[in-house]
Order: structure tokens, then C-alpha cells, then sequence
């Protein structure tokens, strides 16, 4: 693919994001902030500290892995390298967001804790790593203790969701009279920082079985209210929420995944399309492929796959869509009540 050139008498560009976290990070050693065997930011915490994606900040951890600074350890983490010093205790950690907290005696062990533990691993690590096992070491009970509680890793991971469900927060509806387009807004956007904020929630169930979960009917609710009242029958006001959930759903599954092919292959997501570079420019040059080949060509090294903004890009076109509905549904409405 082509290269950009850029002026002589032009200044040196900004050094990218990750290059950024890197050295952030680095200094954070350096200075002793960080000491080895001290967990360092994960990804997701690198993402929502210096507002990048979750790529990017992907991509800093294996510049850091690679350099030497940080590794990987089973049931911990991304550390600071190095033979551990005085362990820190958890709340302790100057880049933990939560504050300290000591395992509960098993007297006081609930099922609030376990899911709170649950849903810490999943954030940090993906649902792939959670155990019923590995969220009793969380809690320092002993293996079995959970199951007094939750009868399985399943029952765990319905009780995980409605409790991410959860916390979105609506306003009253008063606060958007007649105005379903800011109430659907709202909701997709709400719905989209959950996902954000717990990627794991898109990997749970296809469109066609959907959880039947208190907290996520609160979702349902939002949407099919805001739709209710303009003309629309019921299939099509549920064919729309349906529409608009897959809409994110399907978004948000790749947020998982790209951490999953990342971890998997030890690739940032550049580093895997830089070895694409060979098969990207066989199909370019194909005769086969014209446009695919003139468009790709034509994005040059400035395209970046932004999830946040695409989801944004897609959401109007969906609304301008529901919009001509909506009036024609309530022309019908109009024309049946004359």
C-alpha cells in the first residue's frame, strides 16, 4: 500500500499514543512508583486512563513485554519484572482504582462478594479466565465456599450480567417528552458503555436467545418505551429494539476478541496486519478486486478502525431510518382518527 510523504520543512509528528503509555509507564518504574512484582494498569485501565482503545493500549503492553519492564504472570496479571520485593497489598497499589480490601472471613462471604470478585476477573481478564476456583483465591476462602452460594460457573455468569446490567442509570422519561430520537440515543449509548466498560457482556448470548435478565428488561424497557406511541405495531417496535441491541452487540464483540487474538498470538493488532502486508497487496493489485483495490489504496496509512466512532457513524443513519417510520406510522394513526 502506498506511503504518505510528508514535507521536509514539516515538523516531526507527535510520537503515537502507545509510544506515549510506554514511556509513562517506564518512568513509573524508574522512578520506583512501580516496583517489581507490583501489577501494572491492564488494558482496560490503560484504555480508560488515557482515553485510548483498547488496541492501543494492547500494543503498549507487548512494547513493554518485549523491552522487559512488565510480565505476564498466571492468576495475576501484567507485573513489573524483576524479583519481587515486599509485596504491596492490593488496595495499596498506586494504579488501583479500588480501594483496599481484605478477603472477607468465610462468615461474611455472600453472594454480592462472589459476584463482585467474578465480575473483577472477567474486567480484567476476560470470561475466559474466570473460575469458581480462581474468584475463591480472589476472595481467600477456601475452593469450594462459593458453591454454598452459586450453584454453578453458569448460574454465576447470569448473576455477573445482571449485575453489569445494572448499572446503567435512566433518567425520569419526563425529561424527554415526545422526543423518542434522544431517548433511543440514550440508550444505545448507555447500552455501549456498559459493553465498554464490561467487554465480556457481548460474548454471552446470540440475538436469538436473549437472557431473560431483570436488569437488562430495565434496558428494554427504555427502548421499546421510547418507540411506543408513534404509530408502530408491536412486531415492528420489537424488530427496531432488536435491531438497535444487535446493532451494539455486534460492535462490542470485537472488543473481546481483539484482547483474545492479542493474548493468543502475542501480536498488537498492527504488528498482525503488518504480516497481512503481503496478502493485502496481492488482493490490491488483483484484477478482481478494482474497487476493493482502489478504495484500500485510497485510505492510505491514515485509516484507523475506531470503535467508538463508528458506532456513532452507523447510529444515524439507523435513527434517520426509524425517523421515516415513525412519521409515516403516525400519518396512519392521523389518517385512522379522521
Amino acid at each position: 500500500m502506498p506511503r504518505t510523504t510528508r514535507s521536509k520543512q514539516s515538523p516531526p509528528p507527535p510520537p503515537p499514543p502507545y509510544l506515549r503509555i510506554v514511556a509513562d509507564i517506564r518512568q513509573r518504574v524508574a522512578d520506583g512508583e512501580l516496583a517489581p512484582g507490583d501489577r501494572v494498569p491492564s488494558t482496560r485501565q490503560i484504555a480508560r486512563e488515557w482515553g485510548v482503545a483498547l488496541a492501543t493500549a494492547t500494543k503498549a503492553l507487548a512494547r513493554l513485554g518485549r523491552e522487559g519492564v512488565v510480565e505476564a504472570r498466571p492468576r495475576v496479571g501484567t507485573v513489573v519484572a524483576g524479583p519481587a520485593k515486599e509485596p504491596r497489598p492490593r488496595g495499596e497499589h498506586p494504579m488501583e482504582a479500588a480501594p483496599r480490601r481484605l478477603p472477607p472471613p468465610p462468615e461474611l462471604l455472600t453472594r454480592e462478594r462472589i459476584v463482585e470478585a467474578a465480575v473483577e476477573i472477567a474486567d480484567a481478564e476476560g470470561l475466559a479466565a474466570l473460575s469458581m476456583r480462581g474468584v475463591a483465591a480472589r476472595l481467600g476462602v477456601a475452593a469450594m465456599s462459593p458453591y454454598r452460594y452459586v450453584d454453578s460457573k453458569e448460574d454465576l455468569v447470569l448473576l455477573m450480567a445482571d449485575a453489569a446490567f445494572g448499572e446503567a442509570e435512566y433518567p425520569d422519561a419526563a425529561t424527554f417528552p415526545d422526543d423518542w430520537r434522544a431517548r433511543v440515543e440514550l440508550g444505545t449509548r448507555t447500552l455501549w458503555r456498559l459493553y465498554r466498560n464490561h467487554p465480556w457482556l457481548a460474548q454471552l448470548h446470540p440475538l436469538s436467545r436473549p437472557l431473560m435478565l431483570p436488569n437488562l428488561m430495565v434496558h428494554a424497557e427504555w427502548m421499546l418505551s421510547a418507540l411506543d406511541g408513534h404509530g408502530l405495531d408491536p412486531v415492528t417496535m420489537f424488530d427496531l429494539h432488536v435491531l438497535l441491541y444487535g446493532y451494539v452487540q455486534g460492535l462490542a464483540v470485537n472488543l473481546e476478541r481483539e484482547e483474545q487474538a492479542a493474548a493468543s498470538t502475542g501480536l498488537t493488532e498492527d504488528e498482525w496486519l503488518d504480516g497481512q502486508a503481503a496478502a493485502m497487496e496481492r488482493i490490491v493489485t488483483s484484477p478482481r478486486f478494482p474497487v476493493v483495490g482502489r478504495v484500500i489504496t485510497g485510505l492510505g496509512d491514515g485509516y484507523d478502525l475506531d470503535l467508538d466512532a463508528l458506532l456513532e457513524f452507523g447510529l444515524r443513519p439507523l435513527l434517520d431510518g426509524i425517523a421515516v417510520m415513525v412519521e409515516a406510522g403516525a400519518e396512519e394513526a392521523s389518517d385512522a382518527g379522521t
